[in-house]
């Protein structure tokens, strides 16, 4: 393609490792068809040009191996990284970045004032689909099929649990899950079943987030389904997730791997269809562009459709749900990849057409 692209990743979220994964699988799989600048972000928030995703560590003994032929030494000054020279240097910027600081419309905001085309939705899309709390309004207003849940601040929590608690119960009921409104990959995500898991689990969340969703249970099939595309968007076929878990938590998307995938999920036509229509429906609702993974619950008593979530960065590694989801509808990785570009520049091209 001829294409300089800078790859964020890492970041100073919970989900830095998982960020690490997706980069990484990225880099392999453009080769040498695509300049890649990788850009690692450390846990403490330095900025590093031409460290590929293994050498980020924890630590910052960091090694800087040149890739391509990018100058990366225009890109630092004694302050550190400029992001200025940034847009002298590529074509595009692919942020890979999950969770806060990232996929929340942080580094989506940033690029825009470099006026630098990247790859996915933009600030507000982003910054939406990044908070539970707001999304869940937004499909609410856009008479999307939600779960009940309830929103409480993390100081409201800390004033009235007794309250919060009583609440919880009488509305939702047990069991019920509580999360942080603005976290992806599960990170503190709990199950409560009693009142001492239910005080445990709020205040896990808390330590995340000043926001703090709490859903009812749902006693259904977990089926997800990717979204491709700008102003016009495709849906992949849907994918059901069986968890090895009493959820599909942290440890068992990407530690145990007990869960298991099946793509296509084994759904009658009429409901596939369904599913399909909603993620393109959930992904306008927010104005997303590029990539989405939209998350379902289908209900075992009924068959009801619930809309769940969107992630806008969604995990992508080879063996992440979102590719092998458009694997199985026909667009292999490195094809997926070249897709995504088309769709940032041709989003950019766009979007400079507006009179300042």
């Amino acid at each position: 393609m001829g294409l300089r692209m800078a790859l964020i990743y890492g970041g100073q979220s919970g989900e830095h490792e998982v960020s690490v994964m997706s980069a990484s699988s990225v880099v392999k799989a453009v080769g040498e068809e695509i300049d890649v600048l990788p850009i690692g972000i450390t846990k403490d928030g330095q900025w590093i040009s031409g460290l590929s995703p293994e050498e980020l560590t924890e630590s910052g003994n960091l090694l800087v191996r040149p890739v391509g032929d990018v100058d990366y030494s225009i890109l630092h000054s004694p302050s550190g990284f400029l992001l200025s020279t940034l847009k002298e240097q590529v074509d595009l910027v692919f942020p890979l970045l999950h969770g806060p600081m990232g996929e929340d419309g942080t580094i989506q905001g940033l690029l825009e004032l470099a006026g630098i085309p990247y790859v996915g939705g933009g600030v507000a899309a982003s910054a939406v689909g990044m908070d539970k709390a707001l999304m869940k309004a937004v499909f609410c207003q856009q008479g999307l099929p939600v779960g009940d849940y309830r929103v409480y601040l993390r100081n409201e929590w800390e004033a009235e649990p007794e309250r919060i608690i009583e609440e919880i119960e009488a509305e939702l009921g047990y069991p019920c899950f509580i999360k942080p409104a603005n976290m992806g990959s599960s990170v503190g995500i709990s199950k409560a079943t009693d009142r001492q898991s239910l005080k445990d689990a709020l205040q896990l969340a808390s330590n995340y987030d000043r926001k703090l969703v709490v859903e009812a249970f749902l006693d259904g099939r977990e089926v997800e389904c990717a979204v491709l595309g700008n102003d016009h968007p495709e849906a992949s076929v849907p994918g059901e997730i069986i968890p090895g878990d009493e959820f599909y938590n942290y440890e068992d998307k990407y530690i145990k791997n007990d869960s298991k995938l099946l793509i296509p999920a084994p759904l009658n036509p009429e409901k596939e269809q369904e599913i399909r229509d909603l993620a393109i429906k959930v992904f306008k609702a927010i104005d997303c562009a590029g990539m989405g993974r939209v998350d379902f619950f289908v209900l075992k008593k009924d068959g009801r459709v619930i809309v769940n979530e969107i992630n806008t960065i969604p995990g992508f590694t080879r063996i992440s749900m979102y590719p092998k989801l458009w694997e199985a509808s026909g667009i292999a990785y490195p094809q997926l990849i070249k897709r995504l570009i088309e769709l940032a520049l041709e989003r950019y091209e766009d979007k400079i057409r507006n009179k300042c």
